[in-house]
Parts: structure tokens; C-alpha cells; sequence
């Protein structure tokens, strides 16, 4: 593959995070996946991360989200269709326990990815606009990515907190306001969500390192 996408949900960068994770009611251990974060947040932590490596992270695009999460399954999870094994695969609303758990508890889908379902949903680059895989339906489109300033984002994956019909390989869902309602500041902060404890994120690292343009 040219991209390489990593098996963690990422670990908050900002210790003031944790702050407000334990105010949660939720733990701060080191493998615990990252919550409360915002979109402009995970792509602040992927711009630190690449001048801290001198190499390029970003978030995936959904094409690549679904692609690692359905690793060569066609089915409505990464192990095919039914509900039947999903325990085996993801932390959600009926085993969760009504809290996120730690990364890496459940088994890993074919190519060794681990929490693709539940546990944190996860920020992938592109807008949310509904109807954008039916209009490349019957196309051979290359690497898909719909950017559209001022619309809302997408999380892919579902959460600890969701029913398993939002934690499918194709289920998509839009941000929204209401994630952080609870934030006292006007404007809302953009770095990070008070009521977004399910929203989390991963990053791919591209093969070969762009050019400038390319990674901006």
C-alpha cells in the first residue's frame, strides 16, 4: 500500500486534555484512545507530528478509512455481515459498559488493524456531503477526497456509546454543533469538544513524503 495507516487511536498530545478527561470520570492511562478532540485539533496534532518526525501525517481520507476498516471484506463489518461476532471486534453501546475502554482489547480485522468499530469514533479528512458516493457510483474515481470549507466533517467507525448499526465499514456521520454545546465561550472553541467524549482519530503516513503543496 502507499499509505501506511497506524493500529492506535491516538493518545492526547495536550496534557490539558487530560484534565478534562478526569473531570469526565474517565481514566488518563497511556492506552487509553484520545477524546474530546475537535477536527482542527487532530489535524493540529498531525501538522506537530510531522515537523517533530520530518515525515508526513494526516488524517485518512474516508475512501481510506473504509478501505483499512473493511480489509478485503465486503460485508457490513470487517469480519462480514450480522451481529453475531461484533463483541469479538468492537467496544459499543452493549458491552461498553457506558464508558470508552482501552485500545488494543479487542481482535484485530484481516490486516491486523485494531478498534476500526466502536470505541472512539474517528475524524477522517473529508467534508460531509451525503450523496458523494452516489455520484461516483460506476466511476473509476482515484483516490476520492470531497473538501468543502464551511460544511460539517465526518467521524467513520462509531463509538462506545452507539448501536451497531453506526459502527459498520460504510456507516458515515456528520459533525455538529451539538458536540460542543456545553462550551461557555462565543465564539465555540475549535480545539475541542465538551460533549464529544466518543470523537477520536487516527492517522495514515503516505509512503513516499509529498511535496509541500501536496502535504499543505
Amino acid at each position: 500500500s502507499a499509505t501506511e495507516i497506524t493500529n492506535i487511536q491516538y493518545e492526547q498530545y495536550d496534557p490539558s486534555h487530560r484534565k478534562l478527561r478526569g473531570k469526565a470520570g474517565f481514566s488518563t492511562e497511556d492506552d487509553d484512545a484520545v477524546i474530546f478532540v475537535s477536527y482542527d485539533d487532530a489535524l493540529g496534532f498531525c501538522r506537530w507530528l510531522s515537523e517533530k518526525e520530518g515525515k508526513n501525517y494526516r488524517l485518512p481520507t474516508e475512501a481510506e478509512w473504509e478501505y483499512a476498516a473493511r480489509a478485503g471484506n465486503s460485508g457490513a463489518y470487517c469480519y462480514g455481515s450480522g451481529e453475531d461476532r461484533l463483541d469479538r471486534y468492537a467496544w459499543y453501546w452493549d458491552n461498553s459498559n457506558d464508558r470508552y475502554q482501552r485500545t488494543g482489547t479487542r481482535e484485530p480485522n484481516a490486516w491486523g488493524l485494531r478498534d476500526m468499530h466502536g470505541n472512539v469514533a474517528e475524524w477522517v479528512l473529508d467534508s460531509y456531503v451525503p450523496d458523494a458516493y452516489g455520484k461516483r457510483a460506476g466511476s473509476s474515481v482515484k483516490d476520492p477526497l470531497v473538501i468543502r470549507p464551511g460544511t460539517p466533517h465526518i467521524v467513520r467507525g462509531g463509538s462506545w456509546e452507539d448501536d451497531p448499526d453506526r459502527l459498520r465499514s460504510a456507516a458515515r456521520r456528520a459533525s455538529t454543533p451539538a458536540w460542543n454545546r456545553q462550551d461557555p465561550q462565543n465564539p465555540k472553541s475549535i480545539w475541542y469538544l465538551t460533549d464529544g467524549g466518543m470523537i477520536g482519530f487516527r492517522v495514515v503516513r503516505p509512503l513516499h513524503i509529498p511535496d509541500v503543496i501536496t502535504m499543505h
